[in-house]
């Protein structure tokens, strides 16, 4: 008796997880998934755009949010919206010349504010004194770039009168009870936000020509929050794949279970430590120049130069992307601490690029050196070894590299780098290294392999 039980739960555990392996909403297979998203894992660098009513009051994309504004307190903003110096040939012009190959526009963020002409709502910048859809102008810039294009659309919606108040919203109860959150929604219905949400995002799936990359934010289920069901999340993805089937989808609508349900993971702000644990995984990291996503007057905390170059390059040596964010001014144009942070990476970028495009992370035959880290691309079997730390005696010693490499050079001007043959032993190559440090903020030596 006690044989029969173990046999029957080994089948009833061996039936669940069979079933559950086999939860899929599609039927595309890991060899398509992976051809369908090469140019994504190719490119490596993109740019988010964060931009709505909030560059107005410039504190801050979630402003609404922290200082609990009603829509009566925000409707100014929509009234004064009025970009007058948007041109997004210049946006487009400048991600290109920072190296970036795709980019992420906020359509519509948590405000509810649509940037482009939805004819499910009057809250959009074509009736705002802007009078334009802005969107389908950063289409046409950024696609007449050879740019890949990108919608944010947030799930979240703080301005819609059917988007039940919840403990992200900025009306939220200081002391929460199922009782008082149900007065307060009495009359809001979250089967017509769905439906609402459900039409916008087929718009801009069908009136924008090909789209590459859906952003959707957020997911926060539990207690006062929301989830797969709040969205519609089934519906809604199998919508965006019926409508844009070659689309790359972000990992926010709360579909876990579903070995399709996602097609990349998102670290949002995390250390370059933290992006270690993502080696192996899909993934995109989204990070900002400075604390604020959307245009923040009075923020001062922009990183450096080489803090951005750290992030981009940790994370294609851990086999990521980079999705690095721009907030333009409410008169549509990049803040001059944004400009010059694309200027300097354009800088790197146009001489050390090769180390980021079609990389990911070295074989595990291949050690980092102390103050370096590695990309690698398989296709042309070049290592590319990134110097944060310049020797100081012109030794690069590279431990087991000896019998792999066939030849050596930095990688912004192709110049041969020698073998100190005296001080490379059978296993370590010693490469002889200028004193004088290239004039590049963390130069780059391309390793030819065997």
């Amino acid at each position: 008796m006690k044989r029969k039980i173990l046999l029957c739960l080994f089948f009833a555990i061996a039936f669940c997880n069979a079933a559950f392996s086999q939860q899929k909403l599609g039927t595309e297979t890991p060899e398509a998934k992976v051809k369908r998203m090469e140019w994504w894992t190719d490119a490596r660098f993109g740019m988010f755009i964060h931009w709505g009513l909030y560059a107005l009051p410039a504190r801050h994309e979630w402003v609404k949010n922290a200082e609990r504004l009603t829509n009566q307190d925000y409707e100014k903003y929509f009234q004064q919206f009025n970009p007058d110096l948007f041109q997004p040939q210049v946006w487009a012009k400048e991600a290109k010349k920072a190296g970036m190959k795709y980019a992420v526009l906020t359509a519509k963020h948590h405000e509810g504010f649509t940037l482009f002409d939805s004819k499910f709502t009057d809250y959009k910048a074509t009736n705002t004194p802007a009078k334009r859809d802005l969107v389908r102008e950063f289409v046409d810039a950024f696609r007449a770039e050879g740019i890949k294009i990108g919608f944010y659309y947030s799930l979240i919606d703080w301005h819609h009168p059917d988007f039940t108040i919840d403990r992200n919203h900025p009306q939220r109860l200081a002391k929460p009870s199922d009782s008082a959150y149900a007065t307060l929604n009495k009359g809001k219905d979250m089967a017509k936000y769905r439906k609402y949400m459900y039409n916008q995002v087929t718009e801009l799936l069908s009136n924008y020509g090909k789209i590459d990359v859906l952003w959707l934010d957020f997911s926060y289920p539990g207690k006062y929050g929301k989830g797969k069901d709040d969205w519609g999340s089934v519906a809604l993805l199998k919508q965006i794949r019926k409508l844009q089937p070659g689309i790359i989808v972000d990992n926010r609508l709360d579909l876990k279970e579903y070995e399709d349900g996602q097609d990349f993971e998102t670290p949002e702000q995390v250390s370059t430590k933290e992006l270690e644990k993502y080696r192996g995984k899909v993934w995109e990291t989204c990070q900002t120049f400075s604390g604020s996503w959307g245009y923040y007057r009075d923020e001062n905390t922009w990183k450096t130069h080489r803090q951005l170059l750290d992030l981009l390059i940790t994370s294609v040596a851990n086999g990521g992307n980079l999705l690095l964010n721009v907030g333009p001014t409410a008169r549509g144009e990049f803040d001059y601490r944004a400009t010059n942070a694309l200027d300097s990476l354009g800088f790197w970028m146009h001489a050390n690029s090769k180390s980021i495009y079609n990389c990911t992370f070295a074989p595990s035959e291949f050690k980092a050196a102390e103050g370096t880290k590695l990309t690698y691309n398989k296709a042309v079997k070049k290592l590319y070894v990134h110097l944060f730390d310049y020797p100081k005696d012109g030794n690069m010693v590279l431990e087991g590299y000896r019998d792999k490499v066939t030849y050596a050079q930095f990688l912004h001007d192709n110049s041969e780098l020698q073998t100190d043959l005296n001080k490379s032993t059978a296993s370590n190559l010693v490469l002889k290294l200028p004193k004088k440090k290239p004039n590049f903020e963390i130069p780059v030596i391309e390793l030819t392999l065997k």
